[in-house]
C-alpha cells in the first residue's frame, strides 16, 4: 500500500492544490456559521461532497426541512449516478475497498481514475484506492485549516464560495488540453447550455445529464478508438 501511495501522490498533486484552497474556503464559511474546526473535520470526513457541502451551509437556516435537503442533495449530486455506472466493472474486484471507493467518488477522483494509467508494478486496486484516500485527506486538511483560520481571523467572505466553480473550470481546461478529442466536452457543453436556456437554472441539471448520457452512449463506438489511442499514448509516455 505504501508503494501505491507513493506512485499515486504525484498524480494527485493538482487535486491537492485545488482541494486545499477550496477546502479552506468551505472551512472559513463553515466557521462563520459558528461551528468549530472539529465539526468541519467530521463533515468533510462523513459527507465529503464538495459542492454539496457549500450548498449544505444554506440548510442551516430555520424552516429548511428534510425533504428539501434530500431533493437538493439528489439534484446537486445526480451526476454521480453516471459516474458509478461507468465504473461498475472497475470497482467490481475491489472487495472490502469497494464501499469506500463508491463513497469517495468525487468529480476530481473520477477524473483521475478515468484518465490515468496504472504504473507498472503497482496493484491497480491499491493504486485507485490510494488516489481516493489521498484526495479525501486533502479535502479534510483544507476544511480544518479554513475553519481554524476563520475562527481566528475575521474578514468578509463574500464570493469565496466561487472557489469550487474555479476548481471545476481548472479541471475542464486541463482535460481539454490533454484530450485528443473534444467531442465529449462539446456534447456536454451543448447539452448544458441548451437545457439551461429551455428549462432555466432551477431545472436544467438532470435533463442535461440525461441528454449527455444518451448522446455519448450512442456515439460510444466512434469515440472509443480516439480515447483508446490517448490511453495508449499515455502508457508509452509513462514507460
Amino acid at each position: 500500500m505504501v508503494k501505491a501511495l507513493k506512485r499515486a501522490f504525484p498524480v494527485t498533486v493538482p487535486v491537492l492544490l485545488g482541494y486545499l484552497f477550496v477546502g479552506v474556503a468551505f472551512g472559513m464559511l463553515f466557521s462563520q456559521r459558528g461551528y468549530s474546526f472539529i465539526w468541519a473535520f467530521l463533515v468533510s470526513l462523513t459527507v465529503y461532497a464538495g459542492s454539496m457541502q457549500f450548498v449544505m451551509l444554506e440548510f442551516f437556516a430555520p424552516g429548511v426541512g428534510l425533504p428539501t435537503v434530500a431533493l437538493m442533495t439528489l439534484i446537486v449530486n445526480f451526476r454521480h449516478v453516471f459516474y458509478g455506472l461507468s465504473l461498475l466493472e472497475t470497482f467490481s474486484g475491489m472487495g472490502k475497498k469497494k464501499p469506500y471507493m463508491v463513497f469517495s467518488l468525487t468529480d476530481e477522483t473520477y477524473s483521475l481514475l478515468c484518465s490515468g494509467t496504472v504504473p507498472a508494478g503497482v496493484d491497480p486496486h491499491q493504486y485507485r484506492f490510494a488516489i481516493a484516500l489521498l484526495n479525501q485527506s486533502y479535502w479534510i486538511a483544507g476544511s480544518v485549516l479554513g475553519a481554524v483560520a476563520g475562527s481566528l481571523i475575521g474578514f468578509d467572505t463574500t464570493g469565496i464560495d466561487f472557489a469550487m466553480t474555479a476548481l471545476f473550470m481548472t479541471i475542464l481546461i486541463d482535460q481539454w488540453l490533454a484530450s485528443t478529442t473534444h467531442v465529449p466536452v462539446s456534447i456536454g457543453l451543448a447539452a448544458a447550455v441548451g437545457a439551461l436556456l429551455l428549462l432555466g437554472a432551477d431545472g436544467f441539471i438532470i435533463p442535461a445529464l440525461l441528454i449527455m448520457a444518451l448522446v455519448l452512449t450512442a456515439l460510444k463506438g466512434k469515440l472509443s478508438p480516439a480515447l483508446d489511442a490517448r490511453e495508449e499514448g499515455g502508457a508509452r509516455h509513462a514507460d
